[in-house]
């Protein structure tokens, strides 16, 4: 049943926490990058380390944010506009990783990078649909989704 699909969540968060471990790890070493990633540039505006922790933090974030979807504990009215925000920073990321890994626009990602890119997207796009199938009103007659309780009886009027 498509409204009790959680995996894809969890493969999100899983991923989530993956980047935060990574960035983590770099962050003790004080330098730029993520594990398996192209070499960062030497000078960069901030501290290496706080800027690694604050990735990681945001990691950390991410991964609260996508298991979020799985409970009712956020208003409903709040969670589209953190997803939109959320998709943004994911996929403008996921998206360069995309980008350069199959064209190649000189950042140093390669096509494995670009794969993993696509999945991330997918599995964004994925947690977000079963969100909404899972907070969408009910049609209490039919325990349908995407129904309006109204809508199922005009219909067996009109036939």
């Amino acid at each position: 049943m498509t409204s009790q699909r959680r995996w894809p969540a969890y493969a999100l968060a899983a991923l989530f926490l993956a980047y935060a471990a990574g960035k983590a790890a770099f962050a003790l070493q004080h330098r730029l990058g993520f594990p398996g990633g192209p070499p960062a540039p030497a000078e960069y505006f901030m501290d290496p380390a706080f800027a690694q922790w604050m990735a990681a933090a945001s990691g950390v974030l991410g991964a609260c944010v996508t298991l979020a979807t799985l409970g009712r504990w956020v208003p409903r009215r709040l969670m589209p506009a953190v997803l939109a925000v959320m998709f943004l920073a994911v996929g403008g990321g996921a998206g360069i990783m995309i980008v350069d890994g199959f064209v190649g626009i000189g950042i140093g990602w390669r096509w494995y990078h670009g794969v993993v890119g696509v999945v991330v997207i997918a599995l964004f796009v994925e947690t977000v649909r079963c969100y909404v199938v899972r907070s969408w009103p009910r049609d209490p007659l039919t325990r349908d989704h995407h129904r309006q309780p109204g809508r199922l009886r005009a219909r067996r009027g009109a036939s």
